[in-house]
């Protein structure tokens, strides 16, 4: 995964059956990072998502797999025919499944779980909540936030799959505002609940010039740094869900400020 070489030059060692949380202020393009990342793993991958719609999650995926803009894959898929075929072709060899539904709950979770085996006869080797608070209770209550958390290091476990939370961090502090575009400190997010996983990433989105920054803000088994001013670098083109190792070059029709 070339656009991640830096994240793991810096030691960031995501490994099965452990939790990664992702925390970031928002627009940061969270779920953006979440859905590449899983796409880049190529694993079979449970994909709980309540802060996007299921087309918005779709033309997502499309535009990345086909790096195309989401625009392009909308217009695509109200033309129909073959332009919608080939955005259909791409999302059915993907091995993302998703489920919808605001808030999540752990019946959802067992449900989607069960039909997971029952077609595959195997748990997803990665499952993605989009996001913490939209747990059933969880959007302001810190003991809900811990319960959840404590059940999805008990599903990581039971299952064997590396579980990616998204979180988010403060946009009230004084970093945020004096320096927003740096990835938050620990202590920046919401709860502390970033110190509950056995990874977390902190991430920011420089929208002047698409910088995405990735800080490794705690890790049990490899380097950290709580204060998050270590990061990777990469570039991130939200009009395609794509992130690369190095500043993409300039398309067609595009100015540096689109970028």
């Amino acid at each position: 995964m070339p656009a991640f070489a830096a994240l793991y030059a810096r030691g960031c060692r995501p490994r099965h059956g452990e939790v990664v949380m992702v925390a970031g202020r928002s627009g940061t393009q969270k779920s953006g990072f979440a859905l590449f990342w899983v796409a880049q793993m190529n694993l079979p991958t449970l994909y709980f998502s309540a802060d996007m719609s299921p087309f918005t999650a779709s033309a997502r995926l499309a535009s990345m797999l086909t790096d195309s803009t989401t625009e392009q894959v909308e217009a695509g898929m109200v033309a129909g025919g073959a332009s919608s075929a080939r955005f259909l072709d791409a999302l059915a060899a993907s091995r993302i499944t998703f489920s919808f539904g605001a808030p999540i709950t752990w019946r959802a979770v067992d449900e989607e779980l069960e039909a997971y085996v029952e077609l595959w006869d195997r748990y997803p080797a990665v499952i993605v909540f989009d996001n913490l608070m939209d747990f059933d209770g969880a959007e302001s209550d810190y003991v809900q936030q811990m319960a959840v958390m404590s059940g999805v290091s008990e599903l990581a476990r039971a299952t064997g799959a590396t579980v990616i939370i998204l979180h988010h961090a403060s946009d009230k502090t004084w970093e945020a505002k004096s320096d927003p575009w740096a990835p938050p400190s620990r202590d920046q997010v919401k709860g502390g609940l970033s110190e509950k996983p056995e990874l977390s990433l902190s991430v920011a989105l420089d929208p002047t010039c698409m910088e995405y920054r990735v800080a490794v803000i705690k890790q049990r088994m490899g380097p950290s740094d709580p204060t998050a001013r270590r990061y990777a670098v990469m570039w991130c083109e939200p009009e395609r869900t794509r992130f690369h190792a190095t500043a993409p070059r300039l398309r067609p029709g595009r100015t540096s400020t689109d970028e």
